[in-house]
C-alpha cells in the first residue's frame, strides 16, 4: 500500500484533528489514554460501560457486532472518530495510535540504545521516528506482530497498534527478510500438524463458511466458558484453531480478532493474546 503523505502535528494541534487527517489517508487510527491504553470504539463499551477494568487493555463481556477494543478499535471512519463512543475519549486522550498492518506497514520498535545499535548494524535503513526511549523503524509491508523478538525489540504490524509520533525522516523501504525472520522459530518436534494442506489444487473444506464459522464460534464459547486457568485455555484454543485452519489461508484478521476479543473479555491482555497466538504458531511449526 502506498505510504500516506506525511502529517506533522503542529504544537497545540488537537489530537482528533491529527487522527482525522490520518484517517483521510486510509490509516486506521484510535485514541490512547495515559499509559498507551486504548479506548473501545463503540458506545456500549465507552468508559468501560461493558464492565472492563479501568486503565487496562481488557474489556468486560463485550457483545458488540465487531471487535471494538485494542488494535481492533482502529478505524478510518470519521463518523466513528467523532461519534458518541469517543466524544469524551478525545478530551482524555494522551496520544493517537494507528494499526500499522491495516495500512500495509510494519514497525520495528526499538526500546533502547543497544537495540538501535543492533538495527543499524543489521537492518536496511528506512524511515525512522524517534520515540521516548528509542526509535520506530517503519517498513513497507505487513507481517505477524510479536513482542520481545530480541532484547528491546518488538514487531508491530497486524493485530497490533503503534503510537503516531510524526512522519519521521528517511526513505521508507520494503520489509526485509531479516525482520520477518525475527518471528520465525524452529518447529516443535512433539506437536505434529493434524490438518495437512490439500495437494493438487483440491478444494479446501475449511473454506466452507459454515465449517469455519462453527469452528470460530466453538472456540469463542470455549474461552468464554472457561471456569479457571484462562491463560492455558486461551493457548489451547488458539492451538486447536490454528491446527485446523491455520495452514490453508482460511483465517483472517477478523477471525483472530474475535478470538482475541473473547480472551480479553475473560481478563487477558492484548500482549498475552499475542504471545499465546505466536506460541501456538511456533508449536505447530508455522
Amino acid at each position: 500500500m502506498t505510504q500516506p503523505a506525511p502529517i506533522r502535528r503542529a504544537p497545540g494541534k488537537p489530537l482528533l484533528t491529527t487522527a482525522l487527517e490520518l484517517a483521510a489517508r486510509m490509516v486506521p487510527v484510535l485514541p490512547l489514554r495515559a499509559g498507551k491504553l486504548p479506548f473501545g470504539n463503540c458506545r456500549a463499551c465507552a468508559g468501560n460501560a461493558c464492565g472492563g477494568r479501568p486503565n487496562m487493555l481488557t474489556p468486560g463481556p463485550c457483545h458488540c457486532p465487531r471487535p471494538c477494543h485494542a488494535w481492533a478499535a482502529a478505524t478510518t471512519d470519521p463518523a466513528t472518530l467523532t461519534g458518541p463512543a469517543w466524544a469524551s475519549a478525545w478530551r482524555q486522550t494522551a496520544a493517537v495510535a494507528y494499526h500499522p498492518g491495516g495500512t500495509g506497514l510494519t514497525v520495528v520498535d526499538l526500546d533502547n540504545s543497544a537495540a538501535i545499535t543492533w538495527a543499524r548494524q543489521t537492518l536496511p535503513a528506512t524511515r525512522t521516528v524517534p520515540t521516548t526511549r528509542g526509535e520506530h523503524w517503519i517498513y513497507r509491508g505487513a507481517m505477524q506482530s510479536a513482542n520481545a523478538v530480541r532484547n528491546g525489540v518488538d514487531i508491530k504490524s497486524t493485530m497490533s497498534y503503534a503510537r503516531w509520533l510524526g512522519p519521521g525522516t528517511g526513505t521508507m523501504t520494503d520489509l526485509p527478510d531479516a525482520v520477518r525472520a525475527l518471528v520465525v522459530k524452529k518447529p516443535s518436534p512433539v506437536r505434529p500438524v493434524t490438518e495437512p494442506v490439500p495437494a493438487g489444487g483440491g478444494e479446501c473444506r475449511h473454506r466452507t463458511p459454515a465449517f469455519l464459522e462453527r469452528g470460530i464460534a466453538m472456540a469463542e464459547q470455549r474461552i468464554t466458558g472457561a471456569a479457571g486457568g484462562v491463560h492455558a485455555t486461551v493457548y489451547r484454543t488458539f492451538l486447536a484453531v490454528l491446527s485446523v485452519h491455520g495452514r490453508c489461508g482460511c483465517l483472517t484478521d477478523a477471525h483472530a480478532a474475535r478470538l482475541f476479543a473473547a480472551a480479553q473479555a475473560r481478563g487477558e491482555t492484548v500482549r498475552h493474546c499475542s504471545d499465546a497466538w505466536s506460541n501456538a504458531r511456533t508449536a505447530l511449526g508455522m
